[in-house]
């Protein structure tokens, strides 16, 4: 009976002693920001935060951190990291142009192939040195078809409306091997006061998308300026046209509006039809799918930007569609093509693994955060970001976060703040969720990691606490606060 008292006292000793050294990293959230959150319609249950200095080993703040949350677009950072270590900050893609056919002094006689690698950026300029590339062979006419070689993913039924019913969004856009100008169409409105009328411009100007109409000029403030244009867009997979029979103030100026058109054969079909014309080259043929014969040596290549560019444009201006294409990419460095969205995640998973970082929460579904159901807690992003801090790659990963008050989507926060251009972030922003994580180097020096999850209906709300919480890091206030 004493020994098993015994031993009762010391596991309870030991019990109040894990109590104790846990107590400060389970802190409450410090009241000024708890109010912020509260003031707002938003329960603390929905709000998960971690805090860390980098170096220490324990967090200044650690409130519901373990939680599985909806990260939104913070789920990139997962992503890149992912990407710089695993495929190599100088990685390139590579989008090939095959000739199906004899050519005979500048004609060739049978299809023109391109096969793409999921190249997640390929702009108009780019086309363009393509095309040039093609025309530098000597190449002019083309008597066949052009055919696509999008075998590189694995093809998988995509519904842009399934997100929120606006499938016209760029950011909607389905991954494709060969996807080519985010598949959007630029529509530029400029007012002519000394005409009265207001210039529409369509970039690129593509024959399968027609314009039908232009909006009337008129006085008045700007305001939601989109909704007066009374826009209507008809979208097929070939064709496509856009009505603006609205109305356009003057005191909008300019203004430019995407829109993702057509499906992607044809968007291809399009951009190649006019550019190659625009290039001296003749070419009457449609589009299908098909396959690289083996053996076949093409004769033109489009390398792409390194992968740092790439991971630069996905984490400040949190582009989805690049990041879905990366995502894809992932699979590539673990299994052979065709790349799928499990063996991304699967490959993800092991490298998980590999760093010794353990994320028993972690769901993973397309790798951008444009989802309902990926999830991750706080603390698991903290250790991410922890573990990038600590890699050779550091450099890449830490500068391709938005610098408060300077650039990407934290151009406009922090403006009359100290914190401006001392936080490295990522933001998160889904209907219901509100998201911020990365590095902030407070005014003594020392830095820290931050992650802020919040899944409410109300998260909209939250900015204001988010940035609250990044202003006291920097200030050196959090740790007292949190007491």
């Amino acid at each position: 009976m004493r020994l098993n008292s015994h031993r009762t006292l010391v596991i309870l000793a030991a019990a109040m002693l894990v109590a104790l050294v846990a107590a400060p990293a389970n802190a409450a959230l410090p009241p000024a920001i708890a109010r912020a959150f509260l003031d707002e319609g938003i329960p603390l249950t929905a709000v998960g935060v971690y805090v860390r200095e980098i170096g220490a080993s324990r967090p200044v703040l650690s409130h519901q951190a373990n939680q599985a949350m909806n990260p939104a677009s913070t789920m990139k950072l997962l992503t890149t990291f992912a990407a710089l270590e695993l495929l190599g900050p100088d990685y390139r893609w590579k989008t090939e142009a095959y000739a199906d056919g004899q050519i005979t002094g500048a004609t060739l006689d049978g299809n023109l192939l391109l096969k793409g690698y999921g190249d997640p950026k390929i702009t108009i300029e780019q086309f363009q040195a393509l095309i040039a590339a093609l025309r530098a062979t000597g190449l002019s006419t083309i008597r066949g078809d052009l055919v696509l070689d999008r075998s590189y993913f694995a093809p998988a039924p995509h519904d842009p409306a399934a997100f929120d019913a606006e499938p016209l969004k760029p950011y909607n856009v389905g991954p494709d091997a060969l996807l080519v100008n985010f598949k959007s169409v630029r529509f530029a409105f400029a007012p002519n006061a000394a005409d009265n009328a207001v210039a529409v411009s369509v970039e690129p100007p593509l024959a399968s998308v027609m314009l039908h109409g232009a909006p009337k000029l008129t006085s008045g403030e700007c305001n939601d300026w989109r909704s007066g244009l009374g826009a209507t867009f008809v979208n097929h997979a070939e064709t496509a046209g856009a009505d603006f029979s609205g109305l356009y103030p003057a005191a909008c100026g300019e203004h430019e509006w995407y829109v993702a058109l057509l499906d992607h054969p044809h968007y291809v079909l399009a951009m190649f039809t006019y550019y190659w014309k625009e290039a001296g080259g003749s070419f009457a043929g449609s589009v299908r799918d098909g396959r690289v014969p083996p053996g076949a040596k093409p004769i033109a290549t489009l390398q792409s930007p390194p992968l740092y560019d790439a991971v630069r444009d996905i984490n400040k201006l949190s582009n989805n569609v690049m990041a879905r294409q990366l995502f894809l990419t992932l699979a590539t460095s673990a299994y052979p093509p065709p790349a799928t969205t499990e063996r991304a995640a699967e490959t993800v998973r092991r490298w998980l693994v590999q760093q010794k970082l353990h994320f028993p929460e972690l769901v993973l579904d397309n790798g951008s955060g444009l989802s309902r159901r990926e999830r991750i807690a706080a603390q698991s992003l903290a250790q991410l970001l922890l573990a990038a801090d600590a890699s050779k790659l550091r450099t890449d990963f830490v500068s391709s976060l938005a610098v408060a008050a300077t650039d990407g989507t934290v151009r406009k926060r922090f403006a009359d703040e100290d914190v401006a251009d001392w936080a490295l972030l990522k933001t998160g922003s889904l209907e219901g969720v509100r998201a911020l994580a990365g590095y902030v180097y407070a005014a003594d020096g020392r830095r820290y990691v931050v992650v802020c999850l919040v899944n409410h209906p109300n998260a909209a709300r939250a900015q204001r606490a988010l940035d609250m919480l990044v202003e006291r890091i920097y200030a050196g206030t959090l740790a007292s606060e949190s007491r």
